[in-house]
């Protein structure tokens, strides 16, 4: 079998798994935010909490509560971390400096998981088990829950609530995360992926020399890092390390974990707002982004430029040889086209075309199909963009599932859409335009250099969490900055998407006509992929001239 069949068949075993899950899982999930009934277990958190589950929420008031406990989140963690070498199951680890314990403790609970620290010398299983892999679970849970809001927007009329932000927060985490991550945990482990809690364990090898083997509730963590689209490995090395993804089976499955909801929630999106052809229009540009992410990094993966790579049928640098350079470009792409960040293979060695593609993804807004929550959000931002658009084109009034799109609407998704390049673009010149920073962070001169700090902004404004290896972040100012960009880069979006709810609930909705714009046929897939495009391109395309184009083209 050649390595492009093999590359080919890998991509249509991960696409049928995909499908054969889409519609019982979006159903279910549909279900769990629909009902009103209450589990036993989720009636005791809200006592504790003194919760009423029953009450739904003004839009600011899901909003206040969705950042009061995103903050407390912070603080918790990062007091953890600060105080890990007084804490139990420490390993001996001392805590975090001031500026890296803020940059870590942001980064979980933003679900960027961005790492400036290898894991396994600087994290004991308390920190890795009770901070990280907690906020795993509940950053996740929080980004599903906004985009259950701003579905509530377009399937409510004439109501200022959109839900109840304590409710879905519990549910999400109980009813879907827990339950997938358990069962995605034990595969594995059957795997071969580490599930214990040794610390370091020295051992003898076979040549005589001494070496320390590093154990911990690894599977755990795996599992919801990748369900979760989070990213922060237990190993510096990520899901390069054998550990963590001891095989090339392992590998397909923690794609599928990390692909699974992000393509799901579309159906759910559909059912919810009672017009199924709407989520399939939604998922099938998704699925077309990422599919040609895919085969472009896979291609430019497996041909690489040179002698080098040609003799050893690929750009080989940076890639685990238990997987290769088709394995790695389908988990590099699937990573950064979610918001995961999780990596088998250095995307700092890709060739500048492939580089380039995982960059792309990251600035078109991790909408293909982006992450747990935040890529149907983001698609139904720009899904409201591409309908104001063609309104304008027509000259009519433009309407989005029976709500009208009016000046507030357009404008609150003006905002959004103009936040992530402002924060990542001002925050990669201030690096750029600095020689100290430079001298400080970045590790290559060049074309590929302005890269490494173009990669580092859009992966912490966007939240993904992955990274050139060839930019030093340890350092106070980047901590603190990065930190800041991956703060405002999740809350700044978030609260501008639930005001659109609950603009969007308020309104009553019209009927269609024979001049409402069709939203679910082939015209709108293609013109919302050629906004989504078109968006990023125009705000971007200078930027990647002057970097992974002009690398590639060296």
């Amino acid at each position: 079998m050649s390595l492009a069949l093999a590359a080919v068949l890998q991509v249509g075993f991960l696409v049928l798994l995909l499908a054969a899950v889409h519609v019982p899982l979006g159903n279910y999930m549909a279900g769990v935010y629909s009902g009103t009934r209450h589990l036993r277990a989720e009636r005791a958190v809200y006592r504790i909490g003194g919760i009423d589950p029953d009450s739904d929420q003004h839009w600011s008031v899901y909003t206040r509560s969705l950042l009061a406990f995103s903050a407390v989140s912070i603080l918790v963690l990062y007091l953890l971390l600060r105080l890990q070498a007084y804490l139990p199951l420490s390993l001996g680890m001392t805590g975090l400096a001031p500026d890296g314990a803020w940059n870590t403790a942001v980064s979980f609970v933003t679900n960027t998981n961005w790492q400036w620290y290898s894991g396994e010398s600087a994290m004991g299983h308390l920190a890795q088990m009770g901070g990280l892999a907690v906020q795993n679970f509940l950053s996740a849970a929080v980004g599903i829950a906004v985009a259950i809001a701003l579905v509530r927007g377009f399937a409510r009329q004439g109501t200022d609530r959109i839900g109840n932000f304590w409710v879905d927060l519990v549910r999400g985490t109980v009813r879907i995360l827990l339950p997938i991550a358990f069962l995605a945990a034990i595969v594995l482990v059957i795997g071969g992926v580490v599930q214990n809690f040794d610390g370091a364990r020295e051992i003898t090898t076979i040549t005589g020399d001494d070496q320390s083997i590093i154990g911990g509730p690894i599977a755990s963590q795996e599992a919801i890092k990748n369900l979760g689209t989070n990213g922060g490995g237990f190993f510096n090395a990520n899901s390069a390390h054998p550990f963590e993804n001891p095989t090339a089976w392992t590998n397909l499955v923690e794609i599928f974990l990390l692909l699974v909801i992000p393509f799901s929630l579309p159906r759910t999106f559909g059912r919810m707002a009672g017009n199924q052809r709407q989520g399939t229009a939604i998922v099938s540009v998704m699925a077309t982004l990422w599919l040609a992410a895919v085969t472009i990094t896979t291609w430019a993966e497996m041909r690489g430029f040179g002698t080098v790579p040609g003799a050893a049928g690929g750009a080989m640098e940076g890639k685990e040889l238990r997987f290769g350079p088709a394995a790695s470009a389908l988990f590099g792409a699937s990573t950064t086209g979610t918001s995961t960040g999780s990596v088998n293979s250095f995307h700092d060695s890709y060739t500048g075309l492939g580089g380039g593609v995982t960059l792309l993804n990251m600035m078109l807004g991790e909408v293909a199909p982006g992450g747990v929550g935040a890529g149907l959000y983001g698609m139904l931002v720009m899904a409201v963009l591409a309908v104001f658009l063609a309104g304008l084109m027509v000259g009519r009034t433009p309407e989005y599932l029976g709500k009208k799109i009016g000046r507030k609407q357009v404008t609150l998704v003006a905002l959004y859409i103009l936040t992530m390049p402002t924060l990542l673009l001002a925050g990669a010149a201030i690096t750029a335009a600095s020689p100290a920073l430079v001298d400080a962070s970045v590790q290559e001169s060049g074309p590929h250099g302005l890269s490494e700090i173009l990669y580092a902004y859009a992966s912490t404004v966007n939240n993904n969490g992955s990274a050139f290896a060839g930019f030093g972040a340890n350092t106070p100012y980047q901590n603190t900055a990065l930190g800041l960009a991956m703060l405002f880069g999740r809350f700044v979006p978030i609260v501008l998407v639930l005001a659109l709810a609950g603009s969007l609930a308020s309104q009553r909705k019209v009927s269609e006509t024979t001049g409402t714009l069709p939203t679910h046929g082939p015209v709108f897939v293609g013109l919302l992929g050629f906004v989504v495009l078109i968006v990023a391109g125009l705000t971007f395309f200078p930027a990647l001239a002057l970097a992974p184009l002009s690398e590639a083209l060296l």
